[in-house]
């Protein structure tokens, strides 16, 4: 259909300020939906022609983003967390409160136009829940009364930028420090150390260290630095990745806001290391309320010779870009996040070749996460024996735990890795615990038999995150909810993951309602591990972690809900995976 001359000029002014740039895609896609609720039909087709880009790739990004859609949303989107830590919190019936007093359905907006109320993912804030996000913005610490005045404030029309500050505030929640959090580092302290030792002895006081990634997989990081600095080619590039999606974490979140500076040095210095020129820090879309204080960090950086030409007087040139992400779980995935970079569908790439290799824009790349770059900078600057002194032998340094739940201080703990997780128990006031989610859904469900076991990549891994449960809580509930957080969160790119995911929610809420018999239970965990097995990605095969866990740990909980009979049939889970079977066994084929 014919563009109006209005959105015409809007939407040119618009790919102007991202440069015309097709991997700008989906900043400019953000940039729209924010302007009109939506991304209008013409408005995909006026980028697709100017960009030069097939409509049906533009169709495709705002299809798999949660912040971006094709009808209209309220001029007041409001969303609120469901993890399950909020849901604990009263989340779910704080919302109903609010729809209830605005007139509204979950999920469809109001007929004037005015408000939609919806359920997300975990928005990041499970040490001050309930938590929800209103047109982006984090609001925190929720309860009736804040719901009542939402409300009224909603009804009269009132700017957000007048609503109560203290709605807005996000603490930072430190509980409990170490070396890490403590020391404090001058700014440029990193660059100037790795410059005097030069490139390739830093990358050497790197591997010393024994720095591993922080993300999740806790690969070695100077190994990554070294595979992009050999890797053919001259360009490389640094990705920082931010999309701090596990529930239940926020670590990052807290980095992002005390250490920016300490973050963007340790990008510079990998830029120094393999002699990329270019960085990019990708954002969660659920942190966009911290834009404006990092890009005040990056210009001060600049102002201060940190960052851009000549940095610090040594003839290198680096700088950063922040990339905004827009609702996507997966797109925590290295791969997956360089194609949403590239403002694409965040699908994760078949892999090798990894990133290190070919990342972004088909070039050598290294991706770290926000701790990794910050201790890295720490490392330089200090030298790899003050931390390499710290943890255990296959885990060097400290861990950064993000705790919530069932727990009277939540916040952000740190340890020497190889700390008991009984000793973190006591520290956050934790008494009489049933089950701990360690690492979010993709980690591991454990019971109190395992509180003595330690963290460290040798024993418990975790990407960070610690989600408590007494007594009082259902098991079944709680992994009703992961199952239905994976389901949601599948990008459907592979059968196993797409099929698998809904079976194992489909099994789980039968489970729930006491309509489960024991050949179910025995259908969810070859869901499991069928899923586990042939997923494309790190989600497909994390995503049955809590429910076989569960079946493991927490037997009594399922059988105490089975209905005794034979139950409602089953799915039949052979047949629909049949044909992933024989694809996984093609491209085994290809492979050998």
């Amino acid at each position: 259909m014919p563009l109006s001359s209005s959105l015409d000029r809007v939407l040119a002014r618009i790919s102007a300020r991202y440069q015309d740039d097709p991997y700008q895609l989906l900043q400019m896609l953000r940039a729209v939906q924010a302007s009109y609720s939506h991304v209008p039909q013409a408005a995909m087709q006026f980028f697709a022609r100017h960009l030069g880009v097939p409509l049906s790739q533009v169709q495709g990004v705002v299809e798999f983003y949660a912040f971006l859609h094709e009808t209209p949303r309220g001029r007041y989107d409001i969303r609120f967390s469901d993890n399950i830590t909020d849901q604990m919190l009263g989340a779910r019936t704080l919302m109903q409160r609010l729809c209830d007093r605005l007139g509204v359905t979950p999920g469809v907006p109001r007929q004037d136009g005015v408000v939609t109320v919806d359920l997300t993912s975990c928005t990041g804030m499970s040490d001050q829940g309930p938590a929800a996000l209103v047109n982006g913005l984090a609001v925190t610490r929720l309860d009736a009364a804040r719901i009542d005045e939402m409300a009224d404030l909603v009804d009269a029309g009132i700017a957000l930028e007048a609503w109560p500050r203290d709605w807005f505030a996000v603490r930072d929640n430190i509980r409990h420090t170490g070396p890490m959090l403590e020391l404090g580092m001058a700014s440029g302290a990193a660059l100037r150390a790795a410059i005097a030792r030069g490139a390739a002895s830093t990358l050497t006081e790197l591997a010393h260290s024994g720095l591993r990634g922080r993300g999740g997989a806790g690969y070695l990081t100077a190994h990554k630095w070294r595979f992009c600095l050999e890797a053919p080619g001259v360009q490389r590039f640094v990705v920082c990745n931010a999309d701090e999606g596990e529930p239940g974490t926020f670590k990052d979140r807290v980095l992002l806001t005390r250490f920016a500076d300490e973050l963007f040095e340790g990008m510079a210095l990998a830029g120094f290391v393999v002699g990329a020129r270019q960085g990019f820090l990708y954002l969660r879309g659920e942190y966009e309320y911290m834009l404006p204080h990092l890009e005040s960090v990056l210009e001060r950086r600049r102002e201060e010779g940190l960052l851009g030409s000549n940095v610090i007087g040594a003839g290198f040139d680096f700088d950063i870009a922040i990339h905004l992400g827009a609702g996507a779980y997966i797109c925590g995935e290295e791969s997956a996040l360089i194609e949403s970079l590239e403002g694409k569908r965040g699908q994760a790439r078949v892999r090798p070749p990894f990133p290190a290799v070919r990342g972004y824009a088909d070039k050598p790349t290294i991706v770290n996460n926000v701790q990794t770059f910050i201790q890295a900078a720490q490392i330089s600057a200090m030298g790899a024996a003050w931390f390499a002194a710290m943890g255990t032998e296959k885990s060097r340094g400290t861990v950064l735990l993000s705790i919530s739940g069932d727990v009277p201080r939540r916040g952000i703990f740190e340890y020497p890795f190889g700390v008991t997780i009984s000793e973190v128990l006591s520290d956050c006031g934790a008494t009489v615990v049933q089950a701990i989610q360690i690492g979010g859904p993709s980690g591991h469900l454990i019971s109190a038999s395992e509180f003595g076991r330690r963290i460290a990549f040798e024993d418990m891994p975790t990407t960070g995150s610690l989600m408590v449960f007494d007594w009082s809580r259902d098991v079944i509930a709680i992994v009703q909810n992961f199952a239905r957080f994976f389901q949601h969160e599948s990008c459907g790119f592979c059968t196993p993951c797409r099929v698998g995911t809904t079976v194992i929610r489909q099994l789980v809420d039968k489970v729930a309602d006491g309509h489960a018999s024991a050949a179910d239970l025995a259908e969810i965990e070859g869901a499991g591990r069928v899923t586990r097995a042939l997923s494309h990605c790190g989600l497909g095969q994390t995503a049955p972690n809590p429910v076989l866990d569960a079946l493991t740990r927490f037997s009594p909980a399922f059988e105490a809900r089975l209905c005794g009979a034979a139950g409602d049939p089953g799915f039949d889970l052979d047949a629909e995976l049949s044909e992933a079977r024989q694809m996984r066994g093609k491209e085994m084929q290809h492979d050998g």
